[in-house]
């Protein structure tokens, strides 16, 4: 009959094909019967009887047919009821999982409805970790919590994750690809397997879906065709539920770096109000015992009062977009207390702004960096050293003071007959005499890049070179040591116009390797310098008084000079310990002016004196220092060398004396 059509081949199904059968039968009985009771009028009556009994036949056949018609239309609908309901659950479950952004939850709600649209027993959806290259899974059916893991090309699951064909297997024991092991151990029966790819939109794949044990049968080309749709929906969530759990943990790994900054962050949006402040600025400028939080406060009544420069700052760079800081400025604190003053602290406050992808400001970023400790700290530290040996150390700091060995020029001081001062003048007067002293010493000392390493008593211990050195170091410390004796005739002719008693010092410069660094116990460090370098130093500044000159500079100090100095060459000294002499000199530089009428002629004539000293000419010798004398009577290593030759003159020295001087006392 033309009303009957085939059911849509959509609709593979053996009750449907066969209401098809039961409708075309029916419609050929009925045909069949119409024409036998055409016949039946134009028969005879023998053959009317044959005729009349086949329709009835036909009639019974037609009404079985019917009834059999409508037991299969009951199914057909029964089945096409069930499939609309299965749609339609799809459809809500697809439009929920799209709705989820929690990965773990996500998976969850995807297996369990493959679990019940298929009607299996359990599912597993595994993930790719790009990272490890491995399929995992943390919420599989059965297993718990338990976090399965396994290479990507293993199993039959890592087969198609990397072929991307989709396996249907009604018994997994005829595969040799199924591992039984694991049934083994869970004591769980496989039977069926059906598992399919998991890809993107772009085809990028994303794990694989693995479905089990189907209840009635093994699985069919419906499910397959089921599943591959439900997965196709499924792994657009699965993209944005993995992308937002990447959010959040760059989110939550922002926020502990932001809580554990020892600065203070406070954003503020387009409005000017404060959108996020970590527990630093909290601590800064909120009362530590009240509940309130920065969060939503206008930072123009935050900052009004009392410090209105940030929240003009905050303005200007929401306004043009640009870097804004203020650097060792003075931040008002709130007082919490009616009766507690407030006060100021030293911060380094910056200003940074939030730009959208158009790079128009959106917000603002305060950073408060609270230094007044390292204000503090650089205050200790110039009472010391300079300021830019201070900033270098805070700088580099643990590993510039943990130890090393370095070229540095020590340079040592010393009060002469301080213990016969300090007993005629009294302690009063010792220790305002050594406070102003030590003043204007140490002044110099850090005015030529020196560290001023320790007080002994009423001696003075200075550095160049340690811990940062430079070319200049022994230039500094010898400048040092020539202003410091200039300073120290200033200083006394002062003392003396007030009637108190003069002071004279003794200085010692050495160049030389030393180890430098923190020195001490655990209680109690100090940073300092230790070597041969730092005790040849203190014995050339006791050696000043042998031979009566205001300095003594080694050979080594000498030899690193850059810059030109009127150096006389002492002597040739062996010190006590040591068994290399090493050649010791005087800067005329260190004396007044107007002490030597010509330097230059003093100091060819006392160079002409040494050579003939130590050629053994001792009477020539003492010609030449007369010669000295009489350009400067007071000279008293002139006089010390004349005393020599005198006694050398009557005692001739060892036939291998090479004019070098032992010192005996340290």
């Amino acid at each position: 009959m033309t009303g009957v059509q085939e059911p849509s081949a959509g609709l593979d199904d053996k009750g449907l094909r066969l209401l098809y059968s039961t409708l075309m039968l029916e419609s050929t009985l009925m045909a069949h019967t119409l024409s036998v009771l055409a016949t039946v009028e134009q028969s005879s009556t023998g053959r009317m009887q044959e005729l009349v009994l086949l329709g009835l036949l036909c009639l019974l056949v037609l009404m079985i047919l019917l009834s059999v018609r409508k037991q299969i239309k009951s199914r057909v609908n029964a089945h096409l009821s069930v499939v609309r309901k299965q749609e339609t659950q799809m459809l809500e479950v697809t439009t929920a999982i799209a709705r989820e952004l929690q990965l773990q939850p996500l998976l969850r709600k995807i297996m369990d409805t493959v679990t019940e649209i298929l009607d299996a027993d359990r599912s597993t959806l595994f993930l790719f970790d790009a990272k490890t290259h491995e399929l995992w899974s943390n919420v599989a059916q059965g297993i718990g919590e338990n976090v399965i893991r396994f290479p990507s090309n293993a199993g039959i699951a890592g087969t198609v994750f990397t072929t991307g064909e989709t396996v249907n297997i009604p018994d997994v024991y005829q595969d040799k690809r199924f591992n039984q092991e694991v049934d083994r151990k869970t004591g769980y029966r496989t039977t069926s397997m059906l598992c399919i790819q998991v890809t993107t939109k772009t085809g990028v794949p994303l794990g694989v879906m693995q479905v089990l044990n189907k209840k009635e049968g093994p699985f069919t080309a419906m499910d397959e065709q089921r599943l591959r749709a439900f997965c196709s929906q499924t792994s657009i969530a699965i993209e944005n539920a993995q992308l937002f759990d990447e959010i959040v943990t760059v989110k939550n790994y922002n926020e502990a770096i932001l809580e554990s900054m020892k600065s203070g962050l406070i954003t503020v949006d387009a409005e000017g109000r404060v959108t996020k402040a970590n527990q630093a600025a909290q601590d800064l400028l909120l009362d530590p015992d009240g509940e309130d939080t920065l969060v939503m406060a206008s930072v123009e009544e935050l900052f009004r009062d009392h410090n209105p420069w940030v929240s003009e700052s905050v303005r200007i760079v929401l306004d043009g977009g640009y870097v804004n800081e203020a650097l060792d400025a003075s931040l008002k604190l709130p007082c919490f207390e009616e009766e507690e003053a407030r006060h100021t602290t030293a911060a380094n406050v910056s200003f940074h702004p939030l730009l959208n992808v158009d790079g128009v400001a959106m917000g603002c970023l305060v950073v408060l960096e609270d230094i007044t400790t390292e204000r503090r700290l650089r205050s200790t530290m110039a009472r010391y050293m300079t300021k830019e040996v201070a900033d270098k150390l805070l700088e580099d700091g643990e590993e510039a003071l943990g130890g090393s060995v370095q070229r540095s020029t020590v340079l040592f001081s010393d009060i002469r007959a301080f213990t016969n001062f300090s007993e005629r003048n009294g302690a009063q007067e010792t220790v305002s005499m050594l406070n102003d002293y030590f003043g204007i010493m140490v002044d110099l000392i850090m005015s030529h890049q020196g560290i001023l390493d320790k007080y002994i008593g009423d001696a003075i211990m200075a550095v160049y070179g340690a811990p940062f050195s430079t070319p200049q170091d022994a230039d500094n410390a010898l400048r040092t040591a020539i202003e410091m004796h200039l300073a120290l005739d200033r200083f006394n002719t002062e003392r003396e116009q007030a009637g108190k008693e003069p002071i004279s010092i003794g200085i010692g410069l050495n160049t030389d390797e030393v180890v430098s660094g923190n020195i001490g116990s655990a209680k109690r460090m100090d940073y300092t310098v230790i070597g041969d370098g730092v005790n040849l130093a203190a014995r050339l500044e006791s050696a000043t008084k042998t031979y009566g000159t205001r300095l003594l500079i080694s050979e080594f100090t000498a030899n690193d000079l850059q810059d030109s100095f009127l150096l006389r060459e002492v002597d040739r000294l062996r010190v006590k310990g040591k068994d290399e002499p090493v050649t010791i000199y005087e800067a005329l530089d260190a004396y007044p002016e107007g002490t030597f009428q010509d330097p230059i002629d003093f100091l060819a004539a006392h160079h002409s004196a040494l050579a003939c000293y130590r050629n053994r000419d001792w009477p020539g010798a003492i010609d030449k220092f007369d010669e000295v004398l009489a350009m400067r009577p007071e000279d008293a290593l002139a006089g010390l060398y004349r005393q020599r030759c005198m006694i050398f003159q009557d005692s001739e020295p060892n036939e291998d004396w090479d004019g070098t001087w032992l010192m005996t006392t340290k």
